[in-house]
């Protein structure tokens, strides 16, 4: 039973339920499943970043599904992977999607494909938040694939 001293935290990740003298006890948690290599203290399926956030739909050993948001005159790096293709679908907004030597504008319900290899950004010129769909597949599909070439967030974008 749940009483007045109990502190639950629901998110789509962990449901963690702790009496609130101990509710600091948390961290000591999740170093011990750092320690031990548990997946349970991994990034959240939602993540924020400066021009944005992504969030995991979905994931399977050679594919990655996930929803981005990006800002009103935000953008993410200028970037390049070298295991991975993707798939991109605007789902609402304006995408402007510089891709190898090539500048495509997309709008609602349209999409395009980034081979494994080749440089790409995405990039919101409109004034509403930028939403797509972006599917990815490969070999490995880690964040650390990503070969930044113009950065202004530092490593985060």
């Amino acid at each position: 039973m749940v009483g007045l001293d109990t502190v639950v935290v629901e998110t789509p990740d962990a449901v963690p339920v702790a009496d609130r003298a101990h509710s600091q006890d948390v961290k000591n948690i999740v170093n011990r499943l750092d320690t031990e290599r548990r997946s349970e203290h991994a990034p959240h399926r939602k993540v924020h970043r400066p021009w944005g956030r992504y969030e995991s739909i979905d994931a399977g050993p050679r594919f990655q599904v996930k929803r981005i948001m990006v800002k009103p005159d935000a953008s993410l790096s200028l970037q390049k992977h070298h295991h991975r293709a993707e798939h991109w679908i605007v789902v609402t907004g304006t995408a402007d999607v510089p891709r190898g030597d090539k500048i495509i504008l997309l709008s609602e319900n349209e999409g395009t494909y980034i081979p494994l290899g080749e440089t790409h950004r995405l990039a919101n010129p409109g004034k509403v938040p930028l939403e797509i769909i972006e599917v990815q597949s490969g070999s490995y599909l880690g964040e650390n694939d990503i070969v930044r070439f113009d950065d202004v967030y530092g490593g985060t974008s």
